[in-house]
């Protein structure tokens, strides 16, 4: 956690620079394939040249700061409708949507929930599933989702 706490440091100013926000880091070191998605959010939304724009000046920042010494692929995009959820503001933010997530350790014998975000409570996040509600402590959670909702 230590080196994506890095690039987060090393990439906020940047992409605030530019007038997007961060919205979150993923760094996957998979050897000789390592990935490094970077994803901004902006309140009128993100095209294409936005994502080539924060690439190209992320790429020249992390040449001079070098925070992965090995080789990977930079890819800059929005946090889609799917969003994955890096922060308790963000859930805070997405209060009363439907998320999937995942938890480093089971609690209460599952890894995997979903449900109604239904607050945040100190550093837990609270989920509406059926008739349960489950207070999930936030650094226990590997990996949320936003599930995207589809009008007809």
């Amino acid at each position: 956690m230590a080196k994506v706490d890095e690039i987060i440091a090393i990439s906020k100013p940047v992409v605030e620079g530019l007038g997007f926000e961060l919205w979150g880091v993923e760094y996957v070191a998979q050897g000789k394939h390592s990935t490094l998605r970077i994803f901004i959010e902006h309140e009128n939304g993100i095209g294409v040249e936005h994502c080539t724009e924060v690439s190209h000046q992320l790429a020249a920042v992390y040449d001079v700061e070098d925070p992965i010494t090995n080789a990977y692929t930079l890819e800059v995009s929005s946090p889609g409708m799917d969003r994955p959820l890096f922060t308790l503001d963000q859930y805070e933010r997405f209060i009363g949507h439907q998320v999937k997530l995942r938890l480093k350790y089971p609690f209460e014998e599952r890894r995997k929930f979903e449900g109604i975000i239904a607050g945040v409570e100190d550093e837990h996040v609270v989920v509406q599933s059926g008739e349960y509600e489950y207070v999930l402590p936030f650094e226990q959670i590997d990996k949320a989702n936003i599930v995207p909702v589809f009008e007809d």
